[in-house]
């Protein structure tokens, strides 16, 4: 299974603003450095707990449909299933109603039946589904604790902007404040 990220977000879960009255920088010359902190730190919790902080599209694309007519996607908070695409042996797409899916947020899950499902007409990449995930649109609907983690890359990243001789990416504290939203690789 591949992910491919269709829409990023719009914004990022801290402003400039936000982040330099954090870090106690009132001068403009580090901005562009502290806006490429932002989302490098976004991107980073991202990884560490395979979960979109705001709204963004992703595509996944499976071989075959899962036998046990579960399918996981690696991203939550699972939000919607926006499209369902099989492709025939010559790659038309043929859309599936994504009414036909049953999504399970809680369990970040999208389930079907698989004998209700047309089978991909090829044995690689046959199937497509567009997913919308993330905690929501603004960076208020992101946990507190997960933009704290934020918080804190970006002032080690901002006071350690060259390697350090332990190769710590990130202070003891964000590992605690990522614990409870990692979701394990299966």
């Amino acid at each position: 299974m591949s992910a491919i990220l269709l829409t990023p977000p719009s914004r990022e879960p801290l402003t400039l603003s936000e982040a330099k009255a954090f870090l106690r920088v009132d001068h403009a010359d580090d901005d562009a450095v502290i806006a490429a902190l932002i989302a490098a730190a976004r991107v980073h919790v991202e990884a560490m707990t395979r979960r979109a902080l705001l709204a963004q599209s992703w595509r996944f694309v499976l071989d075959a449909w899962p036998r046990h007519g579960r399918f996981a996607p690696r991203i939550g908070p699972l939000r919607a299933l926006i499209a369902a695409r099989v492709f025939d042996a010559d790659g038309a797409a043929r859309a599936i109603d994504p009414e036909s899916f049953v999504v399970d947020s809680a369990a970040n899950a999208i389930a079907a039946p698989c004998f209700a499902l047309p089978a991909p007409g090829r044995a690689h990449a046959g199937i497509a589904l567009d997913v919308h995930c993330g905690y929501g649109a603004d960076a208020s609907d992101v946990p507190e604790d997960l933009r704290q983690a934020l918080r804190m890359l970006l002032a080690h990243w901002y006071d350690n902007r060259v390697a350090t001789a332990d190769g710590a990416l990130a202070p003891a504290g964000v590992g605690a404040l990522l614990a409870p939203y990692r979701m394990p690789a299966l």
